[in-house]
């Protein structure tokens, strides 16, 4: 006996199927939105990670140069203390050997000197204001100490009168 496909039945069956498969096409567009956030938001903390890593890197030897900073300035201000008598003994030179090459040292680690000058302006970013003088408003009118940045960041303002 040969049955007569029911028509009808087909239909509704193809509907379902199509309903169904609109059903999954939204749960698959869903779930691909999710992991190409998730992805993204990967991506991000892999930047994020890897940009923390470099400042560590950066800034990493910072204490240490803190701590020597102070035997740098002390001798410089040595030398700008020299009698001329001394300038042309040999240990004197030798010392001054010692301090160029702890300059280059500091060099080497990103350290920059920050030096002002007489008459320039107040820049409270690198400068730190130890007295005030009534002669120039905002003029730096005497350099009691240089500053010093690493990496472009000041750790010690230059001490300065203004």
């Amino acid at each position: 006996m040969n049955k007569k496909p029911d028509l009808k039945k087909n239909k509704e069956s193809i509907e379902e199927v199509k309903k169904e498969n609109e059903l999954f096409k939204v749960k698959m567009e869903e779930y691909l939105n999710g992991w190409r956030r998730a992805k993204a938001d990967y991506e991000n903390l892999q930047k994020q990670v890897e940009q923390e890593k470099e400042s560590l890197i950066k800034f990493s030897n910072m204490n240490l140069l803190v701590s020597l900073i102070p035997i740098y300035q002390n001798l410089q201000l040595s030398f700008d203390h020299l009698s001329d008598d001394l300038q042309n003994h040999d240990w004197v030179r030798g010392i001054d050997f010692i301090k160029n090459d702890f300059k280059k040292m500091l060099e080497q680690n990103n350290v920059e000197e920050i030096v002002p000058q007489v008459g320039d302006e107040f820049d409270p970013r690198i400068h730190e204001a130890v007295e005030k003088n009534d002669e120039k408003k905002g003029a730096i009118t005497n350099i009691k100490s240089n500053g010093f940045k690493v990496n472009g960041k000041v750790f010690l303002p230059a001490k300065v009168v203004i």
